[in-house]
């Protein structure tokens, strides 16, 4: 951990060891579907980026050489431990850090990107994680978001609702899939730019988190 973060709290701020070797696993098996998603959200990014929820920092590899410098912020230890790793063979430098997404351990206005991939869905407080990341992107800097959510049928819909306050988080490491992360992003004062909606995967049966969107956001120039 780098000198900077040495303030960071020592005790993790999320404890999902058993979620957290299975997503491991399970997102490393299903890299050749999403690495292709994953370039789309980062291409074109430069300077420094933040990333929250790094998880085991697949992200890495598919950050452009115009990046300076990427703090990634991971609050699952075992996840955190895999990111560093990841770290040490990615192209641009990337210092991997312990923290939540509602109480960032970096200074206001201080990145010139931001990207939340897959994972709006399972913080505790979204209006908060995304004020923090409006609150660390200087005026005019983008966000890059890559999110599952509510889906756009009703019956799926409701079968996410009841998931989401029954099983679902238990299961899957606090994840929620009935979500939506384009309306947390403009109640959060974010201005949307281009997006698209896919499904993951694009063939199939449809599962409850199919339902993706990827697109940027950016802080207003000027603060209202």
């Amino acid at each position: 951990m780098s000198p900077r973060f040495a303030k960071a709290a020592s005790r993790d701020a999320v404890h999902h060891p058993v979620f957290a070797r299975f997503y491991a696993r399970q997102s490393v098996a299903a890299e050749r579907l999403i690495a292709t998603y994953r370039k789309e959200l980062l291409a074109g990014l430069s300077g420094r980026v933040i990333e929250v929820g790094a998880g085991n920092g697949l992200n890495f590899a598919h950050y452009p050489a115009a990046v300076s410098e990427v703090v990634a912020i991971e609050p699952e230890r075992i996840l955190r431990q895999l990111a560093a790793s990841a770290a040490v063979r990615a192209d641009v430098p990337v210092d991997v850090v312990p923290g939540a997404a509602e109480a960032l351990p970096v200074k206001s206005e201080a990145f010139d990107g931001a990207v939340a991939s897959l994972v709006l869905c399972s913080v505790r407080d979204v209006p908060r994680a995304l004020g923090e990341l409006r609150r660390v992107l200087r005026p005019g800097g983008e966000l890059r978001f890559f999110e599952h959510g509510v889906a756009p049928g009703a019956a799926m819909a409701a079968t996410q609702r009841i998931l989401d306050r029954t099983v679902w988080p238990l299961l899957f490491g606090g994840c929620h899939v009935a979500r939506d992360p384009l309306a947390a992003l403009r109640a959060a004062g974010f201005e949307i730019g281009p997006y698209r909606r896919l499904l993951v995967p694009p063939k199939g049966p449809r599962l409850p988190p199919s339902y993706c969107v990827l697109g940027t956001a950016r802080r207003p120039e000027t603060d209202d």
